[in-house]
């Protein structure tokens, strides 16, 4: 994982300052400042907004991830292959803001008596999508070629700076509710257009229609592909946006509020493992491409090693303190179980991780159409059910069960195929510790009555500090994930011959 390994560094440590930024912004500005109701608003748009730009990009991601690799050619300035997308992803921008105008009166239907505030800001959802869209299409662009930092810098590091000066003018009274989320939305298109100037700049993107070079063969090609895997992605991300959208419906959007910000911190958990997603993404279309199935092999595994480490580690960092966390913020009280159940499902997802991208650049990826669709209808119908009788955390019961069977079901069909898996005897080991810690802690609470009555502040620090000698020292100590130790060993190594 040489190459993976030097990037992702970079990645992870801006993932890292996006998180802390993250953390500032949604779950300690937002929360002070805004009530449940508006957080759910301002969650619900950027949810739906994802959703939207999902269906406008017509495929464009997957087929940069897939086909990219044959059309790199600084000389001809690949084929076109950029202009091409971008003219698609114009289109079908266009396409869907008409549609969801048509949309509108079905919208206001269904959504007025429990979520008045949604209707009201219904329309902001076509900027905003517009944004993301142009930012998805030239973030993968840059992947593709390699160039992963500068997409990471200006979405975790840019885009969260300005939207905290946005939360210190309304704060000081000098923007209304209003006018936060009409500058919010479109604080967004900042990082697209300079990726767009950026591109330009670089003679990536050279806007001559005559430079669409791609031969009738490969139009077959993407077009099939692509098809397919718009489909696809579009189911995956409908199941984050569906949980919200129903909740709003059936709960209001002060339940939507918790809901979705409990979903943020599992988001903001999970960010260094996308560091490393970005990054494997184009080797493994590249390993497809020269056959080299034993390179696959190793990097599923060790991707998932290291996943399954950063999902316990964010669990459990999380899960010890999050009684005197939420103290702090009664109004999201009833998020503990929420995530919870949902951060299950992360773990497993996370496990399984690149078995996605392993499916979606394979020459079976129509197959994972056929699972995809499953999960989304598992979880319409579980949240049909849930939702009404438990609330938010039925919707996470249902999402993280949706999420276990459907990471077994491709993980297994992978394994039928390509006989790839992510196994390894190691992270059994792992397992047994992260479950120790887990029950060690629940018996620290349980008979030393919410740990000997500390201060919350407190009680955080003296956990997290616990938690450090219980889990993370033993890591090192025997070795559980021998990719982080020996890479973090290796960075101690040379940082100490600097200073030596």
């Amino acid at each position: 994982m040489g190459i993976v390994q030097k990037d992702a560094i970079k990645t992870s440590f801006i993932s890292f300052a996006g998180i802390g930024l993250g953390y500032l912004n949604k779950a300690f500005l937002f929360v002070l400042l805004f009530s449940t109701t508006q957080v759910g608003l301002i969650n619900l748009l950027m949810s739906v907004g994802l959703l939207f730009a999902q269906f406008a990009n017509l495929g464009t991601i997957y087929t940069t991830w897939r086909f990219f690799p044959f059309f790199r050619n600084p000389e001809k300035q690949h084929f076109g292959f950029l202009l091409a997308n971008l003219l698609l992803v114009v289109l079908g921008s266009l396409f869907f803001s008409g549609l969801l105008l048509l949309l509108k009166p079905q919208v206001v239907a269904i959504y007025t008596e429990k979520s008045p505030l949604f209707v009201a800001y219904f329309s902001w959802i076509i900027p905003l999508g517009f944004a993301l869209v142009l930012f998805h299409l030239f973030e993968n662009y840059l992947r593709g070629m390699g160039r992963n930092v500068l997409p990471v810098f200006l979405q975790e590091i840019v885009l969260r700076v300005f939207t905290t000066f946005l939360l210190i003018l309304f704060g000081l009274d000098l923007l209304s509710f209003h006018l936060f989320v009409a500058c919010y939305v479109c604080l967004h298109f900042a990082p697209a257009l300079y990726l767009l100037l950026y591109l330009i700049k670089h003679k990536e993107l050279v806007i001559r229609f005559k430079s669409i070079q791609i031969s009738n063969k490969f139009k077959r090609l993407i077009l099939s592909y692509s098809g397919f895997s718009y489909l696809n992605s579009l189911a995956n991300l409908l199941v984050i946006s569906m949980d919200a959208l129903m909740i709003a419906r059936y709960k209001g959007m002060a339940e939507t509020g918790v809901y979705t910000t409990m979903l943020f911190m599992i988001s903001a958990l999970i960010f260094p493992y996308r560091s490393i997603m970005r990054v494997a993404t184009p080797l493994v279309a590249k390993q497809w491409k020269e056959r080299d199935m034993a390179g696959m092999q190793a990097l599923y595994q060790k991707s998932s090693s290291v996943g399954l480490l950063l999902a316990l580690a964010g669990f459990l960092g999380v899960w010890i303190v999050i009684d005197p966390l939420l103290s702090f913020a009664p109004a999201y009280a009833g998020g503990k179980w929420v995530f919870f159940f949902l951060m299950l499902g992360r773990i497993i997802d996370m496990y399984f991780g690149l078995n996605g991208v392993i499916f979606s650049t394979s020459k079976k990826y129509k197959t994972d159409l056929v699972f995809t669709f499953l999960l989304i209808i598992s979880v319409y119908l579980v949240n049909l059910w849930l939702i009404p009788k438990y609330g938010i955390v039925g919707a996470a019961i249902s999402t993280s069960g949706a999420y276990l069977v459907y990471n077994l079901l491709r993980g297994g069909f992978i394994h039928y195929e390509y006989q790839l898996h992510p196994f390894k005897w190691v992270q059994v080991r792992l397992l047994l510790l992260g479950l120790l810690v887990f029950i060690g802690f629940w018996i620290l609470d349980v008979y030393t009555g919410a740990f000997f009555h500390m201060q919350p502040f407190v009680q955080i620090i003296v956990k997290e500090l616990l938690l450090f000698v219980v889990f993370i020292l033993p890591i090192f100590r025997w070795n559980l994930e021998p990719e982080t130790v020996g890479y973090v060993q290796n960075i101690w190594k040379k940082w100490r011959g600097q200073n030596l």
